[in-house]
Formats: structure tokens, sequence, C-alpha cells
């Protein structure tokens, strides 16, 4: 691989994104959360399952469309960089908004059999339009032009790797009622930490070199 420490920053600012991203609950998470409570830890492990393997799939054609137009069109990287900045500004507001707000979580529950859960993840994950924007912003930081396919791999294989874990764990930790209180104490908290970084990132993104 060649020079990978010039690289391994975007990289690792890749993930840190992704990891603060899923850090915060959105529909996708409320869901597995509100499973897990209601219907149980396997049905909520099972559409965990389902949402990774979406996020996968997201992160695989996110790196091939970026790619292409990269190898093709030189201000491809300026336009995605723009718009990959202006959106992560955007969920720092959103969190920004959320810390001040003193409601509960608001957990979404989705009822049937349970071998029906994992379709129905991968299903949520693939059918919600802020996840196309989402991994464009992820993969925009690490991905620079000129770089080796190794990176975008890397990219891929460590944000699957990383949603398949962070999934699973909400699953298992929310589906005791005990982690529910804890996490409602914090939230506040935590929704100002994942605001501040959103909008480090989204600077650091629009005000990078093109």
């Amino acid at each position: 691989m060649d020079g990978i420490s010039m690289y391994l920053t975007g990289i690792l600012l890749a993930y840190s994104a992704f990891l603060i991203s899923i850090a915060s609950p959105g529909p996708n998470i409320l869901a597995v959360i509100g499973t897990s409570m209601k219907a149980g830890r396997k049905s909520g492990m099972a559409l965990a399952l389902g949402v990774s393997v979406g996020s996968f799939c997201w992160a695989t054609l996110t790196v091939l469309g970026l790619s292409a137009l990269l190898s093709t069109y030189a201000i491809a990287l300026s336009i995605i960089k723009i718009g990959g900045g202006l959106y992560l500004l955007w969920l720092a507001y959103k969190s920004f908004k959320a810390a001040r707000q003193k409601s509960d979580l608001a957990v979404r529950v989705l009822d049937g059999e349970e071998r029906s859960y994992f379709l129905r993840g991968l299903i949520i994950q693939m059918t919600n339009p802020k996840a196309a924007l989402a991994w464009i912003a992820i993969i925009s930081i690490g991905l620079t032009e000129g770089a080796p396919v190794w990176v975008g791999l890397t990219i891929v294989i460590g944000t699957s790797l990383l949603s398949a874990i962070i999934h699973l764990l909400y699953a298992i930790w929310f589906s005791t009622p005990v982690m529910v209180r804890l996490y409602g104490k914090a939230r506040r908290t935590i929704q100002f930490a994942l605001g501040s970084f959103f909008a480090f990132a989204g600077i650091k993104l629009l005000s990078s070199r093109l």
C-alpha cells in the first residue's frame, strides 16, 4: 500500500464521523432500540444486522460512485466536499437543537415475526434518503482525489464492521430498562458532544484544500 500515512488521517476521521453519526439515535437506531425493548433482544439483533447490511450496501455504492466521479470530473471533489460539509453542519444544528430539548427518547417499535426483522432492517436502511447524504459526507472526508482503491475499501470494511458492532450493542443494551434510563439522563450531554464534533468535521471539510 502506497503512502499509508498520507491517507490514514482521513480514514480515521471518516471512522470517527461514522461512529458519531450512529451515536445519535436516528430512525434506524430508534427502531432497533424500540424493537429490543418491546419484542426482545433476538428481534432487535436481527433488525440491527439488517440495518448493518444496509449500511454496507450504502457505503459500497457511495465509494464506487464517488470514485467514478473523481476519475471523470476533477471538479466533482470540490462539489462533494461542499455538500458533505454543509450536511455535517446541518447535523450539528440538529444535535445542538436536540440537546436543548427535554423530551425523552422516542423509540420506534416494529411488530412482526422474528425471522422478518433482518429483512425489515435492511429495507429501512436502504429506503432512507438521509443515509445517502450521510455516507457522502462520511466517505468524502476520507476519500481524496487520486486515492488508491484500498482507501475506499478500508473505509467500507471498517465502517461496516463498526456498524454491525454498534447496532448489535444497541440491541443488547436497550433490551434492559436500566440502559434506557441511563441514556435518558446523559442524552443532552451526548447530543451536545455530537453537535460539537459535527461542527468541527463540517468546518474542516469545507476549509480543506480542494
